[in-house]
């Protein structure tokens, strides 16, 4: 496959509650689709590179303002992620891509709705509907022994331990395990990574452990799918509070406070929807002079 070589690419280098992205306007560069992960692979390297959670592209849309495509840093290609569309929103606004408050973003499954909070011309904090969150096991998806159209409170073994998890999606897969203690590092890359990749997700999942306060708030640990243990994560949040509001945690219509490692998240789920509000950070701009890849 031949090279693309690319000179003075510019960049945006953005944080939702730690969570952080490198964004490109593809709009200006046309990077192909099939070199994406190679250029998310060598961009997200710790130490070497920039250094990301992931690499963010602003696309051509088919039916909306704009869409976003997300790469991990081991190359795969993620549906969704709520604090990334968070970040996205405020690069296209404060980039003069899309000057709007209101911005329809698709993504590799569906579109979402970013609602923009500015202040003197700087995007503050983006409300999101994420849509529709789904338990169904085939959609998720989740395979279980058991014949359930639900993965609700379901027992899975990992290494030494038995965990009862939830599974849901939110535009991509969560396993939302709650706990009566906040889990510790050692302890969440362990089971994280093997859950992660347990038999049970043939796609992988995300993983969420879960520690309740109230009926209105909650602490949130998280091992994401393609990168391991985050700051945050937005969609996870999202499952979360859904996995918690099933299991009668939570109260339907009722914000509920949710403390990821990187910052909160308000997130109100209404049965239907869920809507999650927090902030978006610009780290820098940047400029690579010469790439391959």
């Amino acid at each position: 496959m031949d090279k693309v070589t690319l000179e003075n690419l510019e960049f945006g280098k953005y944080h939702g509650l730690g969570n952080d992205y490198v964004i490109i306007n593809n709009l200006k560069y046309g990077i192909p689709d099939d070199k994406k992960s190679d250029l998310a692979k060598i961009l997200c390297r710790q130490h070497f590179s920039i250094g990301a959670d992931g690499v963010l592209f602003v696309c051509h849309p088919k039916n909306t303002d704009v869409r976003m495509k997300m790469f991990n840093p081991d190359g795969s290609q993620a549906e969704m992620c709520g604090n990334g569309v968070r970040c996205f929103a405020k690069f296209l606004y404060e980039n003069d891509i899309y000057k709007k408050d209101i911005i329809e973003i698709e993504t590799l499954t569906g579109i979402v709705i970013a609602k923009l909070t500015v202040i003197n011309d700087k995007v503050e904090t983006v409300t999101m509907n994420m849509g529709t969150p789904t338990l169904d096991c085939e959609s998720i998806p989740v395979n279980l022994e058991s014949l359930v159209n639900q993965c609700v409170n379901e027992s899975i073994v990992v290494l030494d331990k038995i965990f009862k998890f939830t599974a849901v999606s939110t535009g991509n897969p969560h396993a939302v395990i709650f706990s009566k203690g906040v889990i510790n590092d050692n302890d969440l890359r362990k089971y994280g990574a093997a859950i992660e990749s347990n038999a049970l997700f043939p796609k992988k999942t995300n993983v969420e452990f879960v520690k309740v306060l109230s009926k209105e708030e909650a602490i949130l640990r998280v091992f994401e799918r393609g990168v391991g243990v985050t700051n945050s994560c937005g969609t996870g949040t999202c499952a979360a509070v859904v996995a918690g509001t099933t299991l009668g945690l939570f109260s339907k219509n009722f914000p509920v406070l949710v403390h990821n490692d990187g910052g909160d998240l308000k997130i109100i789920y209404d049965g239907k929807s869920v809507f999650m509000e927090g902030p978006a950070e610009k780290v820098f701009d940047g400029i690579i002079e010469r790439i391959e890849f």
